[in-house]
């Protein structure tokens, strides 16, 4: 088999003190936090489509990137070629896992059969390369908003012959999602809203993005598939308004059409910045509600109100965000995927073991910072003397509902006006700032 990444070793953990920019500083996988090892708590995984697919355009050029694997004129020889690239970086860059969508790893032929033949030559082949190597599928996913068949959406499309045609290329990614083992599977809705309220029935397209996903739960049944069904929210970009604008509006969602128990969600940080909230507000509602399930772990830049995907550097951010995750009790099916790509000017194969190598040492360091809070219970501490008086005898009333209005009104008529605290924001920074 072809060597890709040539002159590149398997990446090791060196320590803090190393310089060799080809090595972890940080993340050492079988060093034990709070009871698992590292890899067990982070669960990172590659993203198939940004790191082997992307080739640096951008909205006002084309392809600045040239990969060996992507030489070939044939797509189905590119395609091999590329899974046998994908493999090899997975297991010198050492992650247990990966995710992909369904046209990633095969191209579209003339015939939604054919493209299925395809798909399933090269899930044959993903298959034994996971054998062989023991890297697994952190989940799956379809694309249905690349092809101009969707430019209207998919679920949400005006015409039910193309809803019909995402429901059937679902129903197949699934199926391989399975066959490969994956622990979960995604729903992105790409162009699932509007680009003009002028043109859309808004109620009717929301109905039918139930049913698609009422058809995938029950699908997910009949075919056995044990993983977990997630929604990745997004707010925009490219369509006007996303249905899926964020957790909460997901969570509404799901309430309504009675789906809230078969999924959870699938928070992306760059996402959540586009919505106007932080990556770790995201974090806080899915755990307060019981729906975090997997992270795609990127950023975005502030100066700029697109979806850039940049890798995760940011040290503060990930310890907060580890910090919410373990004691949300940390993940089962999800991870941490990296959905970002390298820059337009980074052209070179060695740029992509650079940028997932410091991602990778990012969270490690989130991850010890954030064990190192929770052993002190310093966050913890802070916010049960913030709230102390919710178990006092007045709190315990108003939560277990043995008070109304009137009761209230004679407690302060007797009691006078309530004493106020210090929410102590700017000495919690500090101390965050010492673990970090």
């Amino acid at each position: 088999m072809a060597e890709y990444f040539q002159g590149i070793k398997p990446i090791k953990y060196e320590g803090s003190d190393t310089r060799n920019p080809l090595a972890f500083k940080h993340y050492n996988p079988d060093e034990v936090v709070l009871g698992k090892t590292m890899a067990e708590h982070l669960r990172f995984a590659v993203c198939y489509w940004h790191t082997f697919k992307n080739l640096g355009a951008d909205q006002f050029g084309g392809n600045t990137i040239i990969r060996n694997y992507n030489a070939s004129s044939d797509a189905m020889e590119t395609a091999n070629m590329t899974m046998d690239a994908a493999f090899e970086f997975f297991t010198k860059l050492g992650v247990n896992f990966w995710c992909f969508h369904d046209r990633d790893i095969a191209p579209e032929a003339d015939s939604l059969s054919e493209t299925n033949k395809r798909l399933d030559k090269l899930v044959q082949k993903a298959k034994k390369l996971q054998a062989d190597t023991g890297v697994k599928l952190l989940w799956g996913t379809t694309n249905a908003f690349s092809h101009r068949r969707f430019m209207a959406g998919a679920g949400t499309n005006p015409s039910p012959k193309v809803f019909a045609y995402a429901a059937s290329q679902i129903k197949k990614a699934m199926e391989i999602t399975k066959e490969l083992g994956g622990q979960g599977y995604v729903f992105w809705g790409g162009r699932e809203g509007y680009d003009t309220l002028l043109n859309t029935d808004m109620k009717k397209e929301l109905d039918h993005m139930a049913l698609l996903l009422q058809m995938a739960v029950d699908y997910k049944k009949k075919i056995g598939f044990k993983g977990q069904l997630y929604i990745e929210p997004k707010p925009k970009e490219p369509t006007k308004h996303q249905y899926d604008f964020d957790a909460g509006s997901c969570f509404a969602f799901l309430q309504k059409y009675n789906l809230l128990d078969h999924f959870k969600m699938n928070v992306e940080a760059n996402h959540a910045t586009l919505a106007g909230h932080d990556f770790c507000h995201e974090l806080a509602f899915c755990v307060a509600n019981g729906i975090l399930g997997s992270v795609d772990a990127n950023r975005g830049d502030m100066l700029l109100g697109w979806d850039t995907d940049q890798f995760p550097t940011n040290i503060y951010e990930a310890t907060l965000a580890m910090y919410i995750i373990l004691k949300g009790g940390g993940f089962t099916t999800g991870g941490l995927n990296f959905d970002a790509h390298v820059r337009r000017q980074s052209i070179d194969h060695v740029d992509i073991f650079y940028a997932h190598i410091g991602a990778m040492d990012v969270f490690a360091r989130g991850l010890k910072s954030a064990a190192r809070m929770i052993k002190d219970k310093v966050l913890e501490n802070a916010i049960n003397e913030r709230y102390k008086g919710w178990a006092g005898e007045l709190g315990s009333k108003i939560e277990n509902r043995k008070v109304g209005f009137e009761e209230l009104e004679s407690y302060i008529f007797e009691h006078g006006e309530p004493e106020l605290q210090s929410g102590r924001q700017e000495l919690l920074e500090n101390l965050l700032n010492d673990y970090i």
